[in-house]
């Protein structure tokens, strides 16, 4: 069975886009592994980092984003045919073993879950509408991964900033999520934020057989600005070093590399577009960390 990722931050900025694609991209390029990249933030930023926009007009047009996926699970009597395998985007950037999930502008329609959650309360008056919520919130993203989980090494979900129903249930769907985070007081807040809600989501769905355990695998700092800020973010990393033990922190540190935000405009991680860069080296090493901290973790 493959390995679920969710890469989390409660604040937008932090690098958490860039950090899924480029770990993906070098997972699949130098690691030989099969992986999926799936977007579940309606900004698309995963998904046009890894296709152009034309392709992703196509994909769009042939209603193979994942918004499908949630449709069907929210309308199952839908003429809808297509299974999530069907959605997927396989090799993107020309990498054999790196696919997408695309993600989708409209990926829910909020009115709808609400009104099928409300109506499974009705038909059985002895449920609480918390219980149905919580059930469908714990399995809506395992359940779409589940046809095609042992068909890769790893599926790495690139979560929406803050908290919305996708981000959690995301959580809930992955055995380990990873922080981006940049060495800045508000960045650090929001990864405060989230360790306390994923703990508070962890006991609303104690006992859940739907959900994994989801366990932080590591924080990863990505630095921006000039090296004048470096006595600064050397301080503010040694806060972080401080509520999180030292295994729970990437060595690696990506440095602030224009390469990297110049890859967008070729809609490629900087891992495929410019290897050479200091950028992509860095992703380089973290992926080879990770691989470590995962199977560590796993033998535990």
């Amino acid at each position: 069975m493959g390995i679920v990722i969710a890469t989390v931050n409660m604040k937008g900025g932090v690098g958490k886009t860039t950090l899924t694609v480029n770990l993906a991209a070098c997972l699949a390029k130098l690691h030989g592994k099969r992986v999926l990249v799936v977007d579940l933030d309606t900004q698309i930023s995963a998904t046009l980092s890894l296709v152009t926009p034309q392709d992703f007009a196509r994909i769009r047009r042939e209603k193979k984003t994942i918004s499908y996926s949630i449709a069907k699970v929210l309308k199952p009597s839908s003429r809808y045919k297509f299974e999530t395998k069907d959605l997927i985007t396989k090799d993107v950037c020309w990498v054999k073993g790196l696919d997408l999930l695309a993600g989708d502008i409209d990926i829910y329609d909020e009115f709808l879950v609400s009104e099928k959650l409300h109506q499974e309360t009705v038909e059985n008056p002895y449920i609480d509408f918390s219980d149905v919520w919580n059930e469908f919130e714990g399995s809506l993203i395992k359940n779409i991964l589940a046809p095609i989980i042992d068909d890769y090494d790893f599926i790495i979900l690139d979560c929406a900033p803050g908290y919305n129903l996708l981000t959690r249930s995301g959580i809930m769907a992955s055995h380990f999520y990873l922080m981006p985070a940049r060495p800045e007081p508000l960045s650090l807040v929001g990864m405060q934020l989230l360790e306390r809600r994923i703990a508070k989501l962890r006991a609303t769905h104690e006992g859940d057989k739907n959900c994994l355990e989801s366990s932080l695998l590591g924080i990863v700092f990505i630095l921006s600005g000039s090296t004048l800020f470096a006595r600064y973010y050397e301080q503010v990393m040694q806060r972080v070093s401080q509520d999180f033990e030292a295994a729970k922190i990437f060595q690696t540190r990506v440095p602030m590399d224009v390469n990297v935000a110049k890859a967008i405009d070729s809609f490629q991680p900087v891992a495929i577009e410019n290897p050479g860069s200091a950028g992509s080296k860095a992703f380089a090493k973290i992926s080879q960390e990770l691989l470590v901290k995962v199977q560590q973790l796993a033998g535990d």
